[in-house]
């Protein structure tokens, strides 16, 4: 137990001190392996390196690359613009355009922080002049981006099936349903409060305009039918679909588009290997980490704690939800289910939870972490788009926050949200 104290409050001091993420893993396991067993410590860098080898990682460098090059490909500008001419119409238009907008790049890109950028850096300025208030502008353009990290093809999905071996296919399926509920609950907010504030419609856009909208970005509406498309019809693996994607967009933004020359598919290059050798090495930190933590039996420790409060399924998964949201405050979503996780694994399999369902659930609360203040990563990415200060964010995005942990409850006591698709083309 004295190890696992220290490994667990080594890790928060480093953070606390500022120090990254990968090491405030690796230099308290290192230390606590020397200090407490006769292990060498090239036993770190063994499970540092069996962590990441694992095939399902393959596919984390190409749905990066596919996004990042989506992102600077003129994809993700069809895509706003498809989205305006469909609900762009209605109560709340824009605001609908920035959530609808956000989902399908999300389907295609993977990725929060980029979905922001792609999406926030176009309809931010609109939404300010079409007299939607700063606040809620603000917290819609740094909250609708979370929605990437649900639906299908999620890293973080990828992530947690790597760590508890479970479908990264039914996985994708359940984030697909799961992300559409968590969508539409904001979509929902967005329209009352356009009511309440008496937020003018934009021009109904006429059908030609819609078709022509269609048309214009039928290319880039294509990548979520290879991804999606493939997977389900089990033509191809999620890492090959991956791959398929990437190929895919590299070719309609040079030779449909004509948007990516030379020069800025380099730039997009090194973008996108900085990226996947940050997710790496927060992967192989996490899994050394995560394998002396169950050495210490701290999972085993915790499991025996929650057999003896005898709570059930959904009291659990509650009480897990209060601490990834917790937890998602102050550090960065993917790191905190990588370290809760295998201390609940444990537990998890004693309340014969669905490990589907479990990573839905956990996905989201990582999504909600992603603009939860003070440091979500979302608000730092939206903050040099609006030129904002970080007090105005903050105040904006709170009611996304209320409304988010709204759908989250909702998946947690509906798991049928989750396991729907999944069940009809696995089972």
């Amino acid at each position: 137990m004295a190890m696992n104290i220290f490994l667990i409050a080594g890790m928060f001091i480093l953070l606390f001190m500022g120090a990254p993420i990968f090491v405030a893993l690796c230099l308290p396991t290192a230390a606590s392996l020397l200090l407490f067993t006769n292990n060498d410590l090239t036993v770190v860098a063994m499970k540092m390196f069996g962590g990441i080898d694992k095939f399902s990682l393959l596919s984390v460098p190409f749905f990066v690359l596919a996004a990042n090059i989506m992102k600077n490909g003129g994809i993700g500008r069809r895509i706003v613009n498809w989205a305006a001419a469909m609900v762009g119409d209605t109560t709340g238009g824009l605001g609908f355009t920035t959530e609808v907008a956000s989902m399908f790049f999300g389907a295609v890109s993977g990725s929060s922080p980029s979905t922001v950028v792609a999406i926030g850096g176009l309809l931010y300025p609109g939404l300010r002049e079409k007299h939607y208030p700063k606040g809620f502008s603000l917290g819609l353009i740094a909250s609708s981006g979370s929605v990437a990290l649900l639906i299908p093809p999620s890293i973080t999905a990828i992530m947690y099936c790597t760590m508890t071996n479970a479908s990264v296919g039914e996985l994708f399926m359940a984030g697909l349903t799961a992300g559409i509920v968590y969508g539409i609950c904001f979509l929902l907010y967005i329209y009352v409060y356009a009511k309440r504030h008496n937020i003018p419609k934009e021009a109904k856009a006429s059908w030609a305009d819609k078709g022509r909208a269609t048309l214009n970005a039928l290319w880039a509406l294509g990548v979520p039918i290879i991804i999606i498309g493939g997977i389900y019809s089990g033509i191809c693996t999620p890492t090959e679909a991956s791959g398929l994607s990437c190929v895919y967009a590299l070719l309609v933004s040079v030779f449909i588009y004509k948007e990516m020359d030379m020069k800025l598919f380099r730039e997009t290059l090194v973008a996108s290997i900085r990226t996947t050798a940050q997710t790496m090495i927060l992967m192989a930190a996490a899994s050394a980490f995560a394998w002396l933590l169950t050495v210490g039996g701290l999972p085993q420790a915790f499991s025996s704690w929650m057999a003896t409060l005898d709570i059930g399924k959904t009291s659990f998964l509650l009480i897990l939800c209060v601490y990834m949201l917790i937890a998602g405050m102050f550090i960065d979503g993917v790191s905190a289910f990588m370290i809760i996780l295998p201390i609940v694994l444990s537990t998890v399999n004693a309340l014969d939870i669905n490990l589907i369902h479990l990573g839905v659930i956990m996905i989201t609360t990582v999504c909600i972490g992603m603009f939860t203040p003070p440091f979500g990563l979302n608000l730092f990415v939206a903050q040099p788009i609006a030129n904002a200060k970080m007090g105005e964010i903050y105040k904006g995005v709170l009611p996304f926050c209320l409304i988010s942990i709204v759908a989250l409850v909702i998946i947690v006591l509906v798991p049928e949200i989750s396991l729907f698709l999944p069940n009809i083309l696995y089972h």
